[in-house]
This record gives C-alpha cells, sequence and structure tokens, in this order.
C-alpha cells in the first residue's frame, strides 16, 4: 500500500471515530442528530453532483445497493447506540466488515491480497475481538450485540459496493455526490416523524449532527478515494483502526469500562495496519 493510500486511510479512521463519538455521547438526541449528519451528507452531494460528471451507467448498481444498505445502516446505528456502549457496539459493527470486503473483493473482482496482506487483514481483525471481548462485562444486551453484528453486515455490504463502484464510475466525485446526495429521505422521514409526534427538534443536537455530518463525508470520501489506490479488502481493514480510538473515546469521555487490555488490543491492530501496508 502506497504512503499517501495509508495516510488518507488512517485520517478517515480518526474522522470516523470522531463522529460516532459526537452522535453516541454529545447529541443528546441521537435520531435529530442522525437527521443532521444525513443533511448534511445531502447537501454536500448536491455541490458534487452539480460540480462533477455523472457516474458511468456501470456503477448505478452498486450505487442503488449501496443506497438501500446506508439507510438499514443508519436505523441499526441509532439502535446499536440507544442500546449499547460505544466501546462495544462500535467494534463488533466494524470488525466484520474487513473480511466481507476482502471476499467480496476476491469474488466480485478477483482481488487478492498478497499472503502478508492476508495476516495482516486477521491480525487487525483478532485485535477488535480482543477489543470486544475487553469490553464485554456480562451485563451487556444481547439485543445490541445482534444490532452490531448486523451494522458489521450493513457496512460490509456497503463498502464492497462503493469499493467496487468507484472504480467502475469513471466519475469518483460525481459518484460521492450521487451517493450523498440519495440520503435526503433519511433526514426528511426522521424530521416527519418527530412532527407527527409533537416533539420538538433539539438546535444543539441538530447542530453536533451537522458537525458530524461533515466529519463523515470528509472520511468515507477519502477512503472511497483511497480505494481507487489500494487493495478493497486492505483499505477496510485499516480503517477499522477506527475502533481503537473509538474504544479510547469511550473510556475517557464516557467512562466506559473496564480499562484493562485495550492497550493490548491497540498495538495488535497497529501491527496488522503496518503488515498491511508493507505488503
Amino acid at each position: 500500500m502506497s504512503s499517501a493510500a495509508l495516510a488518507l486511510v488512517l485520517g478517515a479512521a480518526v474522522l470516523h471515530a470522531t463522529w460516532n463519538a459526537i452522535l453516541k455521547g454529545g447529541s443528546g438526541d441521537r435520531a435529530v442528530a442522525l437527521a443532521g449528519i444525513s443533511a448534511a451528507h445531502a447537501m454536500i452531494g448536491l455541490v458534487l453532483v452539480m460540480l462533477f460528471p455523472i457516474p458511468h451507467p456501470e456503477s448505478w448498481f452498486a450505487l442503488f445497493v449501496s443506497t438501500l444498505v446506508h439507510y438499514a445502516y443508519y436505523a441499526l446505528l441509532y439502535q446499536g447506540y440507544r442500546l449499547g456502549d460505544l466501546s462495544l457496539v462500535y467494534p463488533i459493527g466494524r470488525g466484520a466488515a474487513p473480511l466481507l470486503v476482502a471476499v467480496a473483493a476476491v469474488v466480485l473482482i478477483g482481488e487478492v491480497l498478497s499472503p502478508l496482506g492476508w495476516l495482516g487483514l486477521f491480525t487487525i481483525c483478532g485485535g477488535i475481538l480482543l477489543l470486544t471481548m475487553q469490553s464485554w462485562n456480562g451485563t451487556a444486551s444481547r439485543t445490541a450485540i445482534w444490532v452490531a453484528a448486523l451494522l458489521g453486515l450493513s457496512i460490509g455490504i456497503y463498502s464492497a459496493a462503493d469499493g467496487i463502484g468507484i472504480r467502475i464510475s469513471e466519475s469518483p466525485m460525481g459518484y460521492m455526490g450521487w451517493l450523498f446526495l440519495l440520503e435526503f429521505p433519511v433526514p426528511i422521514a426522521i424530521a416527519l416523524a418527530r412532527v407527527r409526534a409533537g416533539k420538538v427538534i433539539p438546535p444543539t443536537a441538530l447542530k453536533y449532527g451537522l458537525i458530524g455530518g461533515v466529519l463523515s463525508v470528509v472520511s468515507y470520501a477519502m477512503v472511497l478515494y483511497a480505494n481507487t489506490l489500494a487493495p478493497l479488502g486492505a483499505v477496510s481493514a485499516i480503517r477499522e483502526s477506527s475502533v481503537i480510538i473509538a474504544a479510547l473515546i469511550g473510556v475517557v469521555l464516557f467512562s466506559e469500562r473496564p480499562v484493562g487490555g485495550r492497550l493490548v488490543a491497540a498495538a495488535v491492530v497497529a501491527a496488522g495496519v503496518i503488515m498491511l501496508a508493507a505488503s
């Protein structure tokens, strides 16, 4: 993996963990914050659609699949953080994605990692599993764990679809624009539900959501561009180093426990990142 691709993905990991932390603890009303996030996506997407060419028709199916799965992703994300801790839901949700993406890349486009690359990928997944075990205290909701597992499945599907779609789009920025713009039903649906329920939309939650949405757009744009520079499985695996950042945020800001073992898990993930970078 080139240094440019590695820098893009690691930067995206930091931004991704940050906006998830905002959604978990800083927004107050997570539904409104999610509306703000997807609204920011749609607004930025509109700008990109106006500035860049429409993606090639061959990429439209991937775009369609990713859009539908993103709708499910938002619903699962909301439920996951409602039911469980950031340091448990986030690692489970992100941990399954690298293997799913790597297998999809082999099956769909014949992209195979080197032996060192596969070792790095499995090492990262092992570090994420170790982190999940450290976060487990025996009292976590089983429903939260199942929701997080489904979240991981959705992440793996849309990551694979977008990784392939952006490569054949012939207009990466145009592809990103349409992907973000097509999220516009999410904030509309949330806003209508709030109005029908007679609930007030808290300005603070909306503000945090918009901030998180900008961070999310920049983060995913960096990942999508990195997909044009490096193997999909490698990009997905290194991106999930964000679980370590999210776990540390959970410990420091949200007082999630226990603390022990997180540094070991971080070292394991870091070793996997180094292997993938060297491959």
